[in-house]
């Protein structure tokens, strides 16, 4: 079966995030091409800042990757929170300014951002902004008072902030989400300085499980009808995606790779291009 390479470069990318290294030989095998050309992949993956090559294989580019959120929420739905942060990735990679919110599928979502100097991040997530340190977008801390247990900036000087700056688009994760309630989370705090990045943002991107779908958080966020786009896994309940594909939101369906299907025309990027996407439904 013929892989693409850019599913080649995904497929890459997952076994790094889950093995924390590859080896070259066994992946062509697997893949069913040359070493050679594993080893272009890896070159163009180390060339954008996601991996540091090694003898015979790659590290992850940020081995701190497993630091991220290392708590028990970030072992849950670990393989579905990848795809989501890959794809949506893939729908904001043409934007200059972006807020990036807290969570841990946000913090995959960060993982394959790719490196481009021209693009400024603003985030209140102090492992986000550890891994994009390394790269080369510009990141903005919002900074304030530290929440131990995410590790994410709160309080009135990071909501401060937020007011300082305006995005092209706003990619938040979600304690819950559900048509009736919009997107809400667990703590007041949190829940206030992702509202501020929704409410000064053109565009807002949702990365949520579909375990976080038709459940509410006790602290409201904001409304469904301000989703614009919401990226979540195949397990998202059908009736809860249809009310908020009514409230206004595309709602895009991160699938693996091997398992993808060519939509049936152009989806549009956030910057008005178009651009290939999984199965995706307005």
């Amino acid at each position: 079966m013929l892989v693409l390479p850019v599913d080649r470069r995904h497929r890459i990318l997952e076994r790094v995030s889950e093995q924390q290294s590859i080896h070259i030989g066994e992946l062509a095998q697997e893949l069913g091409v040359s070493e050679m050309t594993i080893r272009r992949d890896v070159a163009r993956l180390e060339r954008d800042g996601f991996l540091r090559r090694t003898y015979g294989g790659a590290t992850a580019h940020v081995t701190r990757s497993l630091e991220l959120a290392f708590n028990a929420r970030a072992l849950q739905h670990a393989a579905s929170k990848r795809l989501i942060g890959m794809t949506a990735a893939e729908l904001v990679r043409d934007v200059s300014t972006m807020f990036v919110g807290i969570g841990t599928t946000t913090e995959q979502f960060a993982q394959f951002l790719p490196a481009r100097q021209e693009l400024t991040v603003i985030t209140g997530s102090i492992p986000i902004a550890s891994l994009l340190g390394t790269r080369s977008p510009r990141v903005v801390v919002l900074g304030g008072s530290v929440r131990r247990d995410e590790l994410s900036c709160i309080g009135p000087v990071a909501a401060a902030t937020v007011r300082r700056y305006h995005a092209d688009v706003a990619v938040l994760g979600a304690a819950g989400l559900s048509a009736r309630h919009g997107v809400s989370e667990l703590n007041d705090e949190e829940a206030e300085v992702q509202r501020l990045m929704a409410e000064h943002s053109d565009s807002l991107v949702v990365v949520a499980d579909s375990t976080k779908l038709g459940f509410t958080a006790p602290v409201r966020v904001t409304d469904a009808d301000r989703i614009d786009t919401l990226v979540t896994d195949e397990g998202a309940p059908p009736e809860e995606v249809e009310r908020l594909k009514a409230a206004g939101a595309r709602v895009v369906i991160a699938s693996r790779p091997s398992t993808r299907q060519a939509p049936a025309g152009p989806v549009a990027r956030l910057d008005g291009r178009a651009a290939s996407s999984d199965r995706s439904t307005r």
